[in-house]
This record gives structure tokens, sequence and C-alpha cells, in this order.
């Protein structure tokens, strides 16, 4: 016998949740993909100055932000498919997967916010290094000059602070844009402008987690009611 009434509306109402809970899996895989192969991340990480590899600690995040979508859009279906036909076991499943899915995301946000500085702390102590070794004429000059020219050339900027911004140009044209007038107007200090590039990308998914766990404490609370109202239906 299948549910009626109220119990029926909560019935639909879930299954519209978890097909925007699936939707909403999608768009995370989607920008998760998008975060992973941007060209100036990727140009940028995939950097190697001598033995010493780019921080890549920002590929975590997206490393489990790609799963998180994936089992999204698995566990919104299952979903779906429970409320539909109105299966206690169904609906248990994914009752449970959610609790672990929204642990796993507190987890993973807890770990972003811990890291959101020391992401662009250790690419800027990189780009230091680089830059350093280049000017300094050290052994490893060539590879740091190739290191330093990437980011220059990626990020639009030059120097790690706005002396050298400034300066650097005049003397070593071969490591910054050609025109001086420009960057003395221009705010091109290297260390804002990779502040702003992983900023913006971390801020971006502080966004989707929350707007996921929003829906995921609807869809637990509408879940355990559709189930009580299964039961008492099937009782009667």
């Amino acid at each position: 016998m299948g549910v009626e009434g109220c119990t029926k509306c909560i019935k639909y109402l879930l299954f519209v949740f978890n097909f925007i809970f699936w939707l909403a899996g999608g768009i995370i895989l989607g920008v998760a993909l998008w975060l992973r192969h941007d060209s100036q991340t990727t140009n940028i990480l995939y950097l190697q100055l001598g033995d010493k590899q780019a921080p890549n600690t920002f590929y975590v995040g997206i490393y489990i932000l790609i799963a998180v979508g994936a089992v999204m859009m698995f566990v919104g279906f299952l979903g779906c498919y429970g409320a539909i036909q109105e299966s206690q076991c169904l609906l248990g499943t994914f009752f449970t997967c959610l609790v672990i899915l929204f642990a796993c995301e507190v987890a993973a946000g807890i770990w972003g916010f811990v890291n959101k500085d020391q992401i662009a702390k250790d690419v800027k102590q990189f780009y230091d290094q680089a830059l350093q070794q280049t000017l300094m004429g050290e052994p490893d000059a060539n590879n740091a000059k190739a290191v330093v020219k990437t980011f220059h050339e990626t990020l639009d900027c030059c120097g790690s602070d706005t002396m050298t911004a400034t300066f650097t140009p005049v003397w070593r044209d071969d490591l910054c844009r050609k025109d001086p007038l420009k960057s003395f107007f221009e705010n091109t200090n290297c260390h804002k402008k990779i502040d702003d590039l992983f900023s913006g990308k971390l801020y971006l998914i502080g966004i989707a987690a929350v707007v996921v766990a929003v829906i995921m404490i609807f869809e637990m609370i509408l879940s355990m009611v559709l189930c009580c109202g299964i039961r008492n239906s099937s009782v009667y």
C-alpha cells in the first residue's frame, strides 16, 4: 500500500531535493575538474625547481571535491529511486550514505579552513626561492629563471614585493615586462596575485560546500520522516 496525504507530499519533495542534489553533485564534479585543469594553476603547480616540486596541497582539496561530486551523484540517484519505490531499505541506505558524506564534508571543510592560508604561503615561498636563485646567479639559475618567468607570464606579475615589482624590470627585463612605466603604475606584486588566484578558487569551493550541506540536512530530515510514514502506512 502506497503512502497517502502529507507523507506522499514528502515523498515527492524528497525526490525533488534528491534530483537537485544529483544535479549539484554533477556541478561540483564539473567545477572540480575545471579547477584541476585550469591553465593558471596547472602552469604553476606543475613547475619543478631542481629536485623540488611546486607545492600541490591545493590538488588534495580538488581530488576530495572530485570524489565528493561523484559520490553525491550516486547518492542522489539512490535517494530518488528509494523515494519513488517507497523502499525503507533504500532510504535507510541513502540516509547512512548522507551521514557519512556529511561527516566527510565537515572534515574536508575543517582541513580546507586550516590549510587555506598555507596553500598560498607555500606557493609564494616556492616563487621566492626561484626568484632568489635567479637574481643571485646560483648554479641552478637557468631552471629557476624558467620557473620565475612562468609565474610572471601566467599571473601577469613581477617580483615578491612592491620595490622588486617596481624596479626589477629596469635591470632584469629578461624576467619581467618590457614596459617599466606600466609596471610602476600597476600593482604587479606576485604575492598578491598568488593570494588572489587561490583565495578566489577556495571561496568558490566554500560556497559549494555550504549549499550542499544545507541540502543534505533537509534531505536527512525528509528521509527520516518518509521512512516513518512508510512504516506507519504498512502497519495500517
